[in-house]
């Protein structure tokens, strides 16, 4: 029987000669990879040696936690496709003096930031958007999720109460030994490189769960961990919510950035499309 040692050779060797023999450029290979890295091989060799991809990491992650996938309108997200033309240049917000259109460049320009330095460095500030429903802050957070995870990070994205939810469902007793637990959750969450809490609303939170939440954001201001965050209350409101220490951390760990619209933009999606199928029955 062979030793383990120099199966992993010949197979270390086997994937360095199909990565050598792959198209110089991506877009000539015949086949659709949902990771051109390491072409769903889960292996990235380098030299004499290999190591798993961050792609490997990225599905455990997405074991643990069955909401944390992105949908697949937000798999479509992408900064690049964030249209300003929702932002009216004419109006102005009433709690920072800027025009729509201002707030919103703001905020593109921040997420741009935010990618580009945690590419380079997974320890750093945060983002903290907040505004109104529909003014943009999932999509500039599933646009911010979409373009790390192409650049290799590990990310999770996941809305808080279904957050809470998978937590609390740890408790069920009907569960088998082999369920992940409390503590295997709160532990992911806490040292995820990226970390993207969607909708941190003015949801009935218990002591129990602001407690979850304090340990998930302390832990990541302790260790310097990137979280992006959304929500539609202002830093005020949210103590009423979440509490005093976590909003202050929050705000010690986060840019703040706001996004303000005229009309929620789902809507306007949603009735410009009525409008083309009218164009195109016509």
């Amino acid at each position: 029987m062979k030793h383990i040692g120099s199966l992993l050779s010949a197979k270390i060797q086997q994937i360095a000669r199909s990565q050598k023999d792959r198209p110089e450029y991506p877009e000539e290979s015949s086949k659709d990879y949902n990771c051109i890295t390491c072409e769903d091989r889960g292996i990235i060799v380098e030299g004499d040696f290999a190591k798993p991809c961050a792609c490997m990491r990225q599905k455990a992650l997405l074991r643990r936690f069955k909401n944390a996938l992105v949908s697949r309108e937000m798999l479509q997200h992408s900064l690049d496709k964030f249209q300003l033309r929702y932002y009216t240049q004419d109006k102005v917000d009433g709690i920072t003096g800027l025009s729509f259109r201002d707030l919103a460049n703001q905020a593109l320009a921040a997420a741009r930031n935010f990618v580009r330095e945690a590419l380079d460095n997974v320890h750093g500030d945060g983002l903290l958007y907040t505004g109104p429903v529909g003014c943009g802050k999932t999509f500039l957070a599933s646009s911010i999720a979409n373009a790390l995870m192409e650049g290799g990070r590990e990310v999770l994205f996941i809305v808080v109460p279904d957050l809470l939810d998978e937590i609390k469902a740890t408790y069920d007793q009907n569960r088998t030994s082999g369920d992940v637990t409390e503590h295997h959750l709160m532990e992911m969450a806490r040292t995820v490189e990226i970390l993207i809490l969607d909708d941190l609303g003015a949801h009935n939170y218990t002591d129990w769960a602001r407690n979850r939440l304090y340990s998930i954001i302390n832990y990541r201001l302790n260790h310097h961990r990137r979280t992006v965050v959304t929500t539609n209350l202002s830093p005020q409101e949210l103590e009423d919510y979440i509490g005093e220490r976590t909003t202050s951390r929050l705000v010690q760990m986060c840019q703040i950035r706001r996004l303000a619209v005229a009309t929620d933009i789902r809507y306007r999606k949603h009735d410009e499309k009525q409008r083309m199928r009218k164009d195109k029955d016509i």
